[in-house]
């Protein structure tokens, strides 16, 4: 549809109050007509771009969802596992950065949030105050007893008013500022509780300027002895790794150990063994395959559909292909199947797990490298290929750049053309109402459903 600014207003004639007669729309619509031409044109490239960018937003979505798969099996990814000595301490992965080894880990507190609590309300949507505006202004910074330091980071400020001066209201308030917030009805009535971020810099002080009664019930700080109490204080998370003290304001760690996650879940020490682990090749491999099929399977859907004989996703499609069928390349399908993995018919792969099994079992390492081995593996080769697919400099950001460009210039024609077309119609609407006037002054005004604009579409 070709949608004009002016489609529902309504037009008086010159020479008198009685809106256009359907005559007068007829008229203008017919003699509109030859002005519809350029109209479809304009909606049609603007609908072939649209897709098309679509798709290949598509096509770089399916990529980086595969890539992901491959980069976590480069390295030592492939078949490393961390395992925790003692049960319900920490849950542990590794990527391709890891290395096999015992770490040992003492958690001596875990990281949490602040909780803060109202006093109980005989209902959550009872009135707070007389609905004079209060303005909320939530700091974060760190405690020292009951001293309170503001941080860098910029204030929450949010405004309560009659409008939303009751619990309900002002959780929902408090939500929308970004701030954990619920309210929770106990024995002695309904309370407001606020959830800080974990880690001691992220304690909360709250002061609120306007209706008192909004004060009293939610300014808190370290030192006041009125609003809102505190029912846990924000801490960060404290253990020691090989000896060496850690703090953290997340009880999840990526940096600690190279190539290791591993998340806190309960105080005590632990033993994280990094090994390698012929299980989780198997299972590599079977997301690897998974991952494969899932982007092959895209890119075949976008040839027949949004990206129908376009460069770049040619280009995509061959360079994928070619990663496991050229030679050179380090692994291609032949030597894959001798783990299992073999081409199928519409080039997606085929795992058979009872010979992927046996090929672990005899040498594991042999499978391990297959996919992964010194930027010479298929997940490495994949890897590296995606990179380069996707790069600034990349055929795909390249046509990206350029359709979106051309929709630009569509939409700004697009605008301009409307501009005419209304100028003209206003015009021809004066001009057909003051001939009919002249002739039949007491035509009945046009109450049909249809637009004068209508035939623009």
């Amino acid at each position: 549809m070709f949608n004009s600014t002016i489609t529902s207003k309504a037009y008086s004639n010159p020479l008198t109050t009685t809106a256009p007669s359907a005559e007068v729309y007829a008229k203008v619509e017919q003699q509109m007509k030859s002005q519809n031409t350029g109209v479809v044109k304009l909606n049609t490239s603007l609908a072939r771009d649209q897709t098309k960018l679509s798709g290949l937003g598509q096509l770089q979505s399916a990529l980086a969802k595969f890539q992901a798969v491959a980069a976590n099996m480069s390295g030592s990814g492939v078949n490393t596992a961390a395992t925790s000595s003692t049960k319900g301490v920490l849950t542990a992965t590794t990527n391709d950065k890891a290395a096999s080894g015992t770490h040992a880990i003492d958690v001596k507190q875990l990281a949490q949030g602040q909780t803060l609590a109202t006093a109980p309300q005989k209902s959550s949507s009872t009135v707070i105050g007389t609905g004079a505006v209060a303005q909320i202004r939530i700091e974060l910074g760190s405690v020292d007893g009951k001293q309170f330091s503001a941080g860098g980071g910029k204030a929450i400020t949010l405004t309560i008013d009659s409008s939303n001066n009751t619990l309900d209201g002002i959780a929902a308030a408090l939500k929308k500022a970004g701030v954990d917030a619920s309210v929770v009805k106990g024995d002695d009535g309904y309370t407001l509780a606020i959830n800080g971020q974990s880690g001691a810099d992220n304690s909360m002080r709250i002061s609120v300027a306007g209706d008192a009664a909004i004060g009293n019930l939610l300014s808190y700080s370290p030192s006041a002895s009125k609003g809102m109490t505190q029912t846990q204080a924000a801490q960060d998370a404290l253990l020691t790794v090989d000896g060496k003290d850690v703090i953290s304001a997340s009880n999840k760690l990526d940096k600690t150990i190279e190539g290791v996650s591993f998340e806190l879940k309960a105080k005590g020490s632990t033993d994280l063994v990094v090994a390698k682990d012929s299980s989780q090749i198997a299972s590599n491999v079977a997301s690897f395959v998974t991952a494969y099929n899932e982007l092959n399977s895209k890119l075949q859907t976008l040839q027949k559909g949004d990206l129908k004989s376009d460069t770049a996703l040619s280009q995509v499609s061959g360079q994928m292909a070619q990663v496991l069928r050229t030679a050179s390349n380090g692994v291609p399908a032949s030597v894959l199947s001798s783990a299992g993995v073999t081409l199928g018919r519409s080039g997606e792969l085929v795992l058979d797990e009872k010979k992927l099994k046996s090929a672990i079992e005899a040498d594991p390492d042999a499978v391990s490298k297959l996919f992964s081995n010194d930027g010479k593996g298929v997940a490495d080769q994949f890897n590296a290929k995606i990179t380069t697919l996707t790069s600034d400099s990349s055929l795909i950001r390249k046509e990206v750049q350029s359709v979106g460009k051309e929709i630009t210039t569509l939409n700004n024609k697009k605008t301009e053309l409307a501009k005419v077309l209304t100028k003209q119609a206003e015009a021809l609407v004066k001009l057909y109402s003051a001939q009919e006037q002249g002739t039949n002054s007491a035509l009945p005004g046009y109450t049909g459903k249809n637009s004068l604009f209508d035939f623009m579409a």
